[in-house]
């Protein structure tokens, strides 16, 4: 970034209205490419809400929870394609469900108190605990396992992590590796026989479980063991039965009973947890009456669910339909008060990027997940007429170039310019070209301004306009003076009330304090962020570039930006910070709203000369400076300085970086603000959809 003359007048910027929902979501990259509406033959999608993908993404539980609001079946879904009904849920029942082989049994006691204790021990670690209630001949005994994990090798070395958390919980016990080594009884005549049998096996002394492989149909596992050499040491305690091993792809469901939910008083409720190579449970659900899911902060959803195992994690999808899913999405990505043609114009969007997603395998279980990293999904209650109409107006219909459905990703607000696909991705993609987006001020409609000011200590921060009234009085180099009207007014370091930040100063009636400068409250369209300091930025940088950045940083400038004026390239102390991809800018320094900015260097200054020649310089004691009572010398802390048209900012000595920009997203396709803008002045969503995506064509498949 070249230096400007002297000072910098920061941009305009506030707090946009539901800022976290509007978030349209994590970059995408490209992954394949489109595929036409005819080639997509369903009409619902999957819709993936906890799963392990490691770095691309991971949200993790140890079991799920579900209330149906209808009866549903529960199948069982083999490798080999066949699909076993099991039994039905009942509506209003309390189910857990859990998939992965790799646990540890952390403790076991009959006395419940210090089992509930040692699970709210572990729930406030890594090692998840899920705690059962087992009836034995001597009477009921509560056992704590923690995981899934990984791998037997990542469980083993969680042992003594377990161990620790436990010490002064439950003495006496050693915390074991269980792995998915088991014998099996084969198939019993009655659930009774096979209990009796489990029974049996632990008295033995040997770890035994309920499973149900059919309608109606059990059998007993014995051992749980996490190695085939753990299991055989086992054999010669169990009881006669016709016992054979269990092969990692042999599909069945582990019956148990859970106590986790309610540690006030053991409460136990039915717990299935999935065990087989590619083998799922399904939960036929209803598309209309809705399931609760309980670590999905207790919200509902339609459809159905499948639990399976993905990198030894419990994996759970949504399923239902297209139509119904948009009835959430749209709500959760955009206000429902805002005007019909963007949300319809939303509803398109989301229409096309869900068809788009469906047909790939990006997260290996479902096209979709629930989080912005696809699209805003929270279930019924999410749902609002405005958007059901919406949706139900534009239904079928997708955007489309070439004949294929368009990955029509989208963003909050693009700044005033959308995003070329070169400066997001290093690729060009023609539908996503640079256009203006005039109409993202949308966001910054009746907002309040802010005044950034000076005060007596050195000190500057942010006031709102409302709490203040100008004296009529400047300082001798004539800026003005303000007073605070109310008591207790908070000087702010953003423009923007943060009630987790603390203030930089109070003030009341009466306190003066003077004006550098005049913002907007901060929202979607203009921001900034910082000052960061070298050690934070350093920090931030660290595993995001390709060759280290350097390890302090004293000079920061964007050198390379692309068509719509966001960021490309930019070196530190000269040297270039090689990110994978331009837009990974934003995660790389701090989380930044997008790459739309300007760097400002808190101890820079550029002094243009008589001759025209520029000179730039960094905020250190002894510098002569020219004030209003003649030429002195900078003793230190901050100095206000000023250009030609009376612009001031603060020089300081600690060499900080400010980020200025505007915008909030990456800036590709659909900007929401941008799109309620059109709408507002008039146009319908098929004419924001076109101008947002180039050469598209609106089609009602």
């Amino acid at each position: 970034m070249k230096e400007k003359k002297t000072t910098f007048k920061l941009l305009k910027w506030g707090r946009g209205i539901l800022a976290g929902v509007l978030l349209a979501g994590a970059l995408q990259l490209p992954v394949s490419a489109p595929v036409s509406a005819d080639d997509w033959s369903g009409n619902r999608v999957r819709v993936a809400m906890f799963l392990d993908l490691g770095s691309t993404y991971k949200l993790t539980v140890p079991a799920v929870t579900l209330k149906p609001g209808s009866a549903m079946d529960l199948v069982l879904q083999t490798s080999f394609g066949a699909n076993n009904s099991l039994l039905t849920l009942d509506s209003g029942q309390t189910v857990r469900f859990s998939a992965g082989s790799n646990r540890i049994k952390a403790a076991e006691s009959s006395d419940w108190k210090a089992i509930a204790a040692a699970v709210k021990k572990l729930q406030g670690t890594a090692d998840r605990p899920v705690a059962y209630a087992v009836e034995q001949s001597g009477g009921t005994v509560y056992q704590i396992y923690t995981g899934p994990y990984a791998s037997a090798a990542e469980a083993k070395k969680a042992v003594s992590r377990v161990s620790g958390s436990l010490s002064g919980v439950i003495s006496g016990q050693a915390p074991s590796v269980k792995g998915g080594y088991y014998y099996s009884a084969g198939a019993l005549g009655s659930k009774s026989e096979a209990e009796a049998l489990r029974n049996s096996v632990s008295a033995a002394g040997v770890d035994a479980y309920l499973v149900l492989i059919g309608q109606q149909q059990y059998t007993v596992w014995a051992g749980g063991a996490a190695s085939e050499s753990e299991l055989s040491a086992v054999r010669g305690s169990l009881p006669q039965a016709s016992w054979s091993q269990v092969d990692d792809s042999e599909p069945g469901v582990i019956v148990q009973q859970d106590v986790t939910l309610n540690l006030n008083s053991p409460s136990p409720v039915d717990h299935y947890e999935l065990r087989g190579t590619d083998s799922k449970l399904i939960v036929n659900g209803d598309d209309t009456l809705a399931t609760q899911v309980v670590e999905r902060s207790g919200r509902n959803y339609r459809g159905s669910f499948e639990i399976s195992q993905l990198n030894g994690q419990l994996a759970l999808v949504n399923e239902l339909p297209l139509e119904k899913y948009l009835y959430s999405v749209v709500s959760g990505e955009v206000p429902a008060s805002w005007p019909q043609e963007s949300l319809k114009a939303q509803a398109v969007a989301a229409r096309s990027y869900a068809l788009y997603s469906a047909s790939t395998d990006r997260f290996k279980v479902a096209g979709l997940i629930d989080t912005t990293l696809s699209q805003v999904y929270n279930g019924v209650e999410n749902e609002k007429d405005s958007i059901i109409e919406a949706v139900d107006s534009t239904a079928g219909e997708v955007i489309k170039s070439n004949g294929k459905i368009v990955e029509a990703i989208f963003s909050s607000n693009s700044g005033g310019v959308s995003a070329d696909s070169s400066e997001v991705w290093s690729s060009v993609n023609p539908t996503f070209s640079s256009v203006n987006s005039e109409w993202d001020k949308a966001a910054q409609a009746a907002l309040k301004s802010w005044y950034y000011v000076l005060l007596p200590n050195g000190k500057t921060g942010y006031v709102r306009e409302d709490n203040t009234k100008l004296t009529g009085g400047t300082t001798a180099a004539g800026l003005k003076k303000l007073s605070v009207t109310t008591s207790s007014v908070a000087v702010r370091p953003l423009p923007q009330i943060q009630s987790d930040v603390d203030p930089v100063a109070k003030l009341n009636p009466g306190d003066e304090i003077i004006i550098l400068d005049k913002v907007d409250e901060s929202s979607t369209y203009a921001w900034i962020r910082g000052p960061f300091t070298s050690d934070q930025l350093v920090k931030s940088l660290s595993g995001k570039t390709s060759t280290p950045a350097p390890s302090s940083i004293y000079n920061m400038e964007v050198t390379q930006r692309g068509p719509s004026g966001r960021v490309t390239q930019i070196k530190a102390n000269g040297q270039i910070l090689d990110v994978k991809y331009p837009d990974a800018f934003r995660s790389a320094l701090g989380s930044l709203p997008s790459t739309l900015f300007d760097i400002k260097a808190t101890g820079r200054y550029t002094v243009l000369g008589a001759s025209g020649a520029t000179t730039s310089g960094t905020a250190a004691s002894g510098t002569p400076v020219l004030t209003a009572s003649g030429q002195k010398t900078w003793s230190g802390g901050n100095m206000v300085v000023m250009d030609g048209d009376g612009v001031a900012r603060v020089v300081d000595q600690s060499n900080q970086f400010l980020f200025v920009g505007r915008g909030n997203g990456h800036g590709l396709g659909l900007s929401q603000w941008g799109a309620k803008g059109m709408a507002d002045a008039g146009y319908d969503y098929q004419k924001i959809l076109q101008h947002y995506y180039q050469n598209v064509t609106i089609v009602k498949e």
